[in-house]
């Protein structure tokens, strides 16, 4: 297992670009497994639950420059804790939800960097903005102060294509984009969450900043 973790690491890394940064997704991934990917360098960790997060990072706490980024869906009833426990939130999906995250933020004194999760195509099985709804909220989220918003996140459907997989990635490249020339000064538009095991390719063809990587690195959880 250790040799096969190392490998699979050292396998990757020639095929991302140094300016893309590498999330290791260890949901379902025990602690000792976490500790030998962050040996063989490896520095972000992706977590999807709140409470399977705080029990590794208690056994983990001797890696003190871990930067823990969570990936899965957040309720807003678990923003406190999402906010104690992670430096980066992929999954922000709703404006409802970056209020209360900015709220909490400015009364706990931290300021997270966060993603916007946006939807490029209809899919029942995700949460997100669609294009439209988040170009008429930007107006909102500028006022979200005590959030560092620095770009955003994406899931393609399950079921496409390698080019339709590719015209979400570019899509939400364009996006960013769009949102960046709005010149709002509390959003930035500098990071692109996307691409994991199956795609990460096509998306950072598609420029993508951040890669979220599980089952390649430590293989399938069940």
């Amino acid at each position: 297992m250790i040799s096969s973790i190392d490998e699979h690491i050292a396998n990757i890394r020639p095929t991302l670009p140094s300016s893309v940064r590498l999330i290791a997704v260890s949901k379902q991934v025990p602690a000792e497994m976490i500790r030998l990917a962050y040996n063989a360098g490896i520095r972000d960790f992706g977590e999807s639950r709140i409470q399977e997060a705080a029990s590794k990072q208690a056994q983990l706490q001797d890696l003190s420059d871990i930067t823990w980024h969570l990936i899965g869906h957040l309720q807003s009833n678990k923003a406190k804790k999402a906010l104690e426990l992670f430096e980066w939130i992929h999954s922000v999906d709703n404006l409802k939800l970056a209020q209360r995250l900015n709220q909490l933020a400015q009364q706990l004194g931290v300021s997270p960097k966060v993603c916007l999760q946006v939807k490029i195509l209809p899919d029942p099985q995700k949460s997100g903005w669609t294009v439209p709804e988040l170009l008429a909220d930007l107006g909102e989220l500028n006022q979200c102060q005590f959030l560092q918003i620095q770009g955003l996140m994406t899931i393609p459907p399950l079921g496409l294509t390698e080019a339709e997989i590719l015209n979400v990635f570019n899509s939400t490249y364009d996006l960013a984009k769009q949102i960046q020339l709005q010149n709002l000064p509390n959003i930035q538009m500098r990071e692109l969450s996307m691409g994991m095991s199956g795609d990460y390719q096509l998306a950072v063809q598609a420029g993508a900043t951040m890669v979220r990587l599980g089952t390649i690195l430590f293989g399938d959880r069940h």
